[in-house]
């Protein structure tokens, strides 16, 4: 089984005419931290995405009870824009409503992150259709698997380097056992990693993580040119080792996307274990609809030389991917 050259270049022509510029990671969401500190006291952290010296016009509107007594404190980390400031809310929020303004008109999320005085937490994932949400006294665990699904769905599918890892490999396997092998050597070691990483078990630095992220695309890439040329390599030959390999680091990053987020301290598994199968969801997802292009664009037929315009775009870009982050080393 291979993905076809056409397919390969409809998927990657969606990646580079979207509208965020050539980015590896998914587009970054807002991220907002409510931290009740007393009965009526409350922390707010709030992060913008942020295009240079450009703030993104967004802004948090507690509940209309809210006062705001302290300074807000206010500067730039990267690409985000942070501010911090203290609200005092008499009687407290449960049962209020917390509003991010201007997110309908815009393109993004936001996460929210409510951490109440026992310790427990209350997570949301905020749209430009939906851009609130009720604080509750508790959460279900129905809510807590619903939320961290849908995240994990959402930084797979806008995870390009993530989905660019598995088409290379798709372009190599060569039936449908040794598909299935791959995709569950692959899915194995990010669920190994990711666990480990997000409940504290292994620290790893994330910008070396990244830059051996972006490499692994280019070794796939590479790998692809030799077996055409007829040097078949590892991956050729093992592609689940490779899959199971590369996959550990891949899980590194899928942790770094859930640590920014958090876990709920009342049902850490079960987020955890949700966030997994989001990411499994959307990423089979790709795979079927990867496959249904080729299906749809196989009648066609392609010159001799049209597989090498997916593969050296995807070297490019994943050698350009490296180069970035290796120079971010600081």
């Amino acid at each position: 089984m291979r993905c076809l050259a056409a397919c390969t270049a409809l998927v990657l022509a969606v990646f580079v005419l979207a509208p965020a510029p050539l980015q590896a990671h998914e587009v970054r969401p807002a991220y907002l931290r409510i931290q009740q500190t007393a009965a009526d006291q409350f922390d707010v952290l709030w992060r913008v995405p942020a295009r240079g010296d450009l703030r993104l016009g967004i802004y948090v509107q507690m509940p209309e009870h809210c006062e705001e007594p302290g300074k807000t404190l206010t500067w730039q980390e990267g690409g985000t824009w942070v501010e911090r400031w203290s609200a005092r809310c008499s009687g407290g929020i449960v049962g209020q409503r917390v509003v991010i303004a201007g997110l309908s008109s815009t393109v993004i999320d936001a996460l929210a992150r409510f951490e109440r005085l026992d310790g427990t937490t209350q997570v949301a994932r905020l749209t430009p259709a939906d851009p609130g949400f009720d604080v509750t006294a508790a959460e279900s665990w129905s809510q807590v698997a619903a939320t961290y699904a849908v995240l994990g769905v959402e930084h797979i599918l806008l995870g390009i380097d993530h989905l660019l890892f598995v088409l290379a490999l798709l372009m190599l396997v060569p039936n449908m056992r040794t598909l299935v092998w791959t995709i569950t050597s692959f899915t194995l070691a990010h669920s190994v990693t990711l666990a480990a990483a997000t409940l504290g078990w292994v620290h790893v630095p994330q910008a070396p993580v990244e830059a051996v992220i972006a490499l692994s695309i280019l070794f796939v890439a590479m790998e692809i040119v030799h077996w055409r040329q007829g040097r078949p390599g590892i991956t050729r030959r093992w592609p689940w080792l490779v899959a199971f390999t590369f996959g550990l680091l891949h899980g590194f990053g899928f942790a770094s996307a859930l640590s920014g987020i958090g876990l709920p301290e009342h049902a850490i598994p079960l987020a955890l274990l949700f966030f997994n199968v989001g990411v499994e969801v959307g990423q089979l997802a790709f795979i079927v609809a990867v496959f249904a292009f080729s299906w749809l664009l196989n009648r066609i037929t392609w010159p001799g030389w049209a597989w090498r315009v997916p593969v050296y775009a995807i070297g490019s870009m994943a050698a350009f991917w490296t180069i970035q982050r290796i120079s971010g080393f600081g």
